[in-house]
């Protein structure tokens, strides 16, 4: 990370240049609040699974309620969050990502794409938070790590009920997964026992010119799925083919589930991963936290079998993990359709291109050495 590049968000009063997005680098339409909301599910409701597979089928992300998660807990690690942004740069320098890590302070990593900079910073936590706590509270740093490992904790659990829903509202099986992971004769709960979740935080400050400016440029997760929370302050926009683009609002003590990539492939392309960027506006700051979860590093994802007949063939190849992020990595948007195998047939059956913007500017390469940047790389 160059640390000359560091600017204090906080205090600028006139937009940068470096940060000034063009209205012409998203063509795509913004619905009118109201119009159109994200689905809300109720998990205790007894329909909730054939719920998240509408969801999940017909717009790659939705909001849950009574999901198990404390708000007590939510709000103290919004709390932290916005203990650790509210630190002076010099401090949290202190614990800048490094070219060859995943975790610390800094921009968001797709950043690297785009010739323009964002209106964000970010905090990457991958296990044990204690070597940058340390950094930045010195004589102060074991109630962040508790935090953090609370939150891990439940948020692992609740990634392994959601996901329990969503693929039994696929009707798949315990064999049907063994059959589609390189994990083999282990139920569904040991073969993602291995799965991996990263935390995310971010910070999306007051922004004095925030219709030129851009908090997240559109994206996909690389991961099975996402939980976010985010504030009482909105800024995080869904793609939505027939529509455009749809402000998910906040909703107290509410979690937003976003479709990554991996359940694109696994669900043979019935459940498309979601494009998502996140705007920023002049009169609030904005705090998100996302959990990003992926399988187990060494599994190789396909489509699951039960999904393939001879009217429905399979969309995409087998690749591991580490295949998938290097393609990422290279290519971004074009990573998913790397993957696919080049059927005519296949178009009845695929999200993968009705799903996504239009977009004007190629972003620009970056390069990832090392495969340890699994689920925050290109999240």
């Amino acid at each position: 990370m160059n640390n000359n590049n560091v600017l204090e968000l906080n205090s600028i009063k006139e937009l940068p240049d470096s940060y000034a997005w063009s209205q012409y680098d998203d063509p795509n339409p913004i619905v009118q609040a109201g119009y159109e909301a994200v689905p809300i599910i109720d998990l205790e409701n007894p329909n909730a699974q054939e719920l998240i597979g509408l969801a999940c089928k017909s717009w790659g992300v939705f909001q849950v309620t009574n999901h198990g998660i404390q708000k007590k807990l939510l709000d103290t690690i919004e709390d932290n969050c916005k203990s650790l942004f509210g630190l002076s740069a010099e401090q949290k320098l202190k614990a800048a990502r490094l070219n060859n890590s995943v975790t610390g302070y800094g921009p968001a990593r797709i950043s690297s794409f785009f010739q323009k900079k964002m209106w964000s910073e970010g905090f990457t936590i991958f296990g044990s938070p204690l070597e940058h706590a340390r950094q930045l509270w010195p004589n102060d740093y074991m109630n962040f790590c508790d935090i953090i490992e609370e939150y891990q904790k439940e948020m692992k659990e609740l990634a392994r009920k959601l996901t329990h829903f969503i693929l039994g509202s696929l009707d798949i099986s315990t064999e049907d997964i063994k059959l589609c992971t390189a994990t083999k004769g282990d139920d569904i709960d040991n073969i993602f026992k291995g799965a991996s979740g990263a935390i995310q935080l971010n910070s999306y400050p007051i922004c004095p010119d925030p219709n030129r400016a851009m908090g997240l440029a559109a994206h996909t997760d690389s991961t099975l799925f996402t939980i976010l929370y985010q504030n009482n302050t909105s800024g995080l926009q869904v793609y939505r083919a027939e529509t455009g683009w749809v402000t998910v609002q906040p909703l107290e003590n509410g979690l937003v589930i976003n479709i990554g990539d991996l359940m694109q492939i696994l669900s043979n392309g019935l459940y498309p991963s979601v494009y998502h960027r996140a705007m920023v506006n002049k009169n609030r700051h904005r705090y998100s936290i996302a959990y990003l979860y992926g399988p187990p590093s060494g599994s190789g994802i396909q489509p699951i079998s039960k999904l393939i007949d001879t009217t429905h063939p399979p969309l995409y190849k087998t690749v591991t993990w580490a295949e998938y992020l290097s393609l990422k990595a290279k290519h971004f948007h074009k990573a998913l359709s790397l993957v696919q195998f080049n059927n005519n047939n296949n178009n009845n059956n695929n999200n993968t291109n009705t799903n996504r913007p239009k977009f004007v500017d190629v972003p620009e390469n970056i390069k990832i050495e090392s495969e340890s940047k699994v689920l925050a790389a290109c999240g």
